[in-house]
């Protein structure tokens, strides 16, 4: 009788240890996981976009490569150097990231004939939807919020700033009437967008 009793005191011990060992796992999900999940919610927020790489506006078929530019030696924003490209301002924001992101690009017939890539951005409307991809595959979609016309000499502050913490992009090319002695547009389009 003595060896039943002894397997009736084992399988008791691993019952036990099988009931602490449960129970300390489900200990450790209810104190501890919660707290591993928030932390991981909080870094993927602050997840910072890639470079541009692709801008796509569906409505008006562009489809075009993002190329990174600056300032000019008078101060203004560098422009692609051919008609289908646009020019990312890679001192600013990056498009998804807080701030506003802005895109450049240009409008009107070359010498060659050949049309640029915001020549139809006047057909942009509020609602209308633009896509900007970067190095990493990821898409990023906005919104059209607002559209202002600007004289070449007028405030571009709010083109480039924001301080409402969101994520905006905003595209500008050239509208109006040329002027060969300037060699520039008379006007300034800006598509003021919100990341959706």
């Amino acid at each position: 009788m003595q060896p039943k009793i002894s397997l009736k005191w084992s399988a008791l011990t691993v019952s036990i240890m099988l009931i602490v060992f449960f129970a300390i796992i489900v200990f450790y999900l209810i104190i501890f996981l919660p707290g591993h999940i928030y932390n991981y919610s909080a870094k993927s927020t602050s997840y910072i976009p890639g470079i541009p790489v692709r801008l796509e506006i569906p409505k008006i078929n562009v489809n075009a490569v993002i190329i990174p530019v600056g300032v000019n030696e008078n101060g203004t924003m560098e422009a692609p150097g051919g008609p289908k490209d646009v020019g990312w301002f890679s001192l600013g924001s990056r498009p998804g990231e807080n701030g506003s992101a802005v895109v450049d690009g240009h409008y009107g017939s070359w010498k060659t004939g050949e049309g640029s890539v915001f020549d139809d951005l006047n057909k942009l409307r509020k609602g209308d939807k633009i896509y900007v991809e970067d190095e990493k595959g990821a898409i990023v979609a906005f919104i059209v919020r607002k559209i202002l016309t600007y004289d070449p000499n007028e405030d571009t502050f709010s083109i480039f700033n924001s301080s409402d913490g969101k994520a905006h992009l905003n595209l500008i090319t050239c509208e109006g009437d040329w002027n060969a002695a300037q060699k520039t547009y008379s006007n300034r389009l800006v598509i003021f967008t919100d990341k959706e």
